[in-house]
């Protein structure tokens, strides 16, 4: 694993989670991954989805919006209430990391084609859900991963 992609964050609006992550904190939308006002969709439930830049640095919070409460993520706000929903770690192959994973005993959740982006379910990672994507070719590689991934 080469660094944290993203921060994955469920907020019951977007105008609540800008007015605290942009607002308060500072952080600027990232607009080539979603344009406001609409956000991008998440396919899986119709969800919305808004990227917010940390810094100068590459790492992202993704904020999810509920599309509605029968969905994934509004399941997940009304359980949980808003906050920290996922961890996203990036990877050069995404295929052969889940693979390392499943050899230590971690089971992948089935959800897409699994090739750029996979989650571990909560109760096999410290009650974090856990995500794997590719990590960004333009990225610049630093120090040795010897370790597997």
């Amino acid at each position: 694993m080469r660094k944290i992609d993203h921060v994955g964050v469920v907020a019951p609006s977007w105008p609540v989670a800008e007015g605290l992550l942009a607002g308060t904190f500072g952080l600027l939308l990232d607009e080539s991954c979603a344009d406001l006002p609409d956000g991008m969709e998440y396919e899986g439930d119709g969800s919305r989805i808004y990227f917010l830049k940390v810094g100068e640095g590459e790492t992202l919070i993704e904020v999810l919006i509920p599309a509605g409460p029968d969905t994934g993520t509004g399941r997940f706000l009304a359980k949980r209430g808003p906050g920290l929903h996922h961890i996203a770690y990036a990877c050069d192959d995404v295929p052969a990391e889940t693979e390392r994973l499943r050899a230590q005993g971690l089971e992948p959740i089935a959800i897409g084609d699994m090739l750029n982006g996979v989650f571990f379910g909560p109760k096999d990672t410290m009650g974090i859900l856990t995500e794997l994507v590719t990590l960004d070719p333009r990225a610049p590689k630093t120090g040795d991963h010897a370790g597997g991934g």
